[in-house]
């Protein structure tokens, strides 16, 4: 079965493992690493077709570093995972997917944060020219266009954060709000064509900032929008580093109460994460998932997760 993942953060480890190496240390090999729970062996032992990879910059960075940063993420998705690995093929616009041989696995480039490019639009449209097809607004913090999920001020959008949602619509972007302070939220539902969260739980399970309520969830599948479940025990289980698969799946069952079964999809966050979820550790264990949720869905339902749920909400369909 093939499964789509729309958030990791590989990219953050290869950069933090290139700069070690200009000391003393070795860059990641991206085919083999342990260090990596995407490599590209995980991700084909898991059955993993398309895989999302997050340009992370930290918001402690100075600013005028923080674009740097991003194109040095960039560059290695380029040069380490496309140029290392000629079965990984970067979905450019939506319609890669289709073309996808049997044994090639689809990487799409993503940004979570508009930390990157600050208030400098022209920056944002090199971005969709390098190929990111998704763009969450925020980190946990506030930047020039919304505040985060961390930050007590609980802002929306402000205009440029609006005019980046319109520039995601006009180029068939999504807009993730998996990071976004409520406000900021009902913002992105008033103006994103594509609104997607590509990481994130129900809050009604787990009491957390970063997961969604019944109000968000609900908002969500009205307006089309895909919300992909994390695997960070914390996001799971309320004040907990441990979580089971049953316990991720009470998650898919609430979201799919509220009418999302066919737009429920998964987000793993692995490389993100320093905590996992029992017996899925990395990619390579995406089919003990499978099994779990088979024996409480249809298998049409469980593709749809893994899969047939974000073709059929991807922009442009």
């Amino acid at each position: 079965m093939q499964i789509f993942d729309t958030h990791c953060d590989a990219l953050l480890k290869l950069q933090v493992a290139k700069r070690n190496a200009l000391f003393n240390g070795e860059l990641l090999d991206y085919q083999h690493s342990d260090l990596l729970d995407t490599n590209f062996n995980r991700l084909k032992a898991g059955g993993v077709k398309v895989q999302f990879f997050a340009v992370f910059v930290h918001p402690d960075f100075p600013s005028d570093e923080k674009w740097q940063h991003a194109l040095e993420q960039i560059d290695l998705f380029y040069s380490e995972i496309l140029g290392g690995n000629p079965l990984m093929k970067h979905i450019k616009n939506w319609q890669d997917i289709e073309w996808l041989k049997d044994d090639e696995i689809g990487a799409v480039l993503t940004l979570e944060g508009a930390d990157a490019f600050g208030n400098d639009l022209a920056k944002l449209r090199h971005l969709y020219r390098l190929g990111v097809l998704s763009v969450g607004l925020t980190w946990n913090n506030a930047n020039l266009c919304a505040d985060g999920v961390g930050d007590p001020r609980g802002a929306g959008l402000t205009v440029l954060g609006k005019e980046v949602v319109l520039l995601n619509n006009e180029q068939h972007v999504f807009t993730d709000v998996s990071h976004l302070s409520i406000n900021g939220f009902w913002d992105v539902m008033e103006l994103a064509k594509y609104p997607i969260a590509s990481h994130s739980n129900a809050r009604a399970l787990c009491d957390h900032p970063r997961n969604l309520n019944d109000e968000q969830i609900r908002a969500m599948f009205k307006n089309n929008g895909m919300i992909d479940v994390v695997f960070c025990p914390q996001f799971i289980n309320k004040d907990s580093d441990q979580a089971t698969i049953p316990d991720l799946i009470r998650h898919i069952d609430h979201l799919c109460s509220l009418g999302g079964v066919r737009q429920v999809g998964i987000g793993s966050d692995f490389d993100g994460i320093s905590s996992y979820i029992t017996d899925l550790n990395n990619a390579s264990e995406f089919p003990n998932l499978i099994d779990a949720l088979q024996k409480h869905y249809t298998v049409t339902e469980v593709e749809g997760f893994m899969y047939r749920n974000f073709l059929e909400h991807r922009p442009g369909i």
